[in-house]
């Protein structure tokens, strides 16, 4: 399954800010910072990195109905990729 070059700027530019976000939360930690606001930007960071990966899935999603059955992507392949997000 190849990533729709449509999503691929959209999905790398969701992963440069959570570049950006997690570059912060070192600088955050070597200064210091309130471990509560660490923790935020750290959710933050994640859900960054979360709806990358769900763009990705929904795009090979959108490849498979798109080929139909014989898509080479199996409904299993899918399933696991869904689950490794959950």
């Amino acid at each position: 399954m190849d990533i729709d070059e449509n999503v691929v700027p959209q999905v790398v530019n969701r992963l440069r800010r959570a570049r950006g976000q997690i570059d912060g939360i070192i600088a955050m930690i070597e200064e210091g910072r309130d471990c509560t606001e660490v923790v935020t930007q750290i959710a933050a960071a994640s859900r960054a990195l979360d709806r990358a990966a769900f763009k990705i899935v929904a795009s090979g999603l959108r490849q498979c109905i798109a080929e139909g059955e014989s898509g080479e992507v199996s409904e299993e392949q899918l399933e696991r990729l869904f689950l490794s997000l959950a």
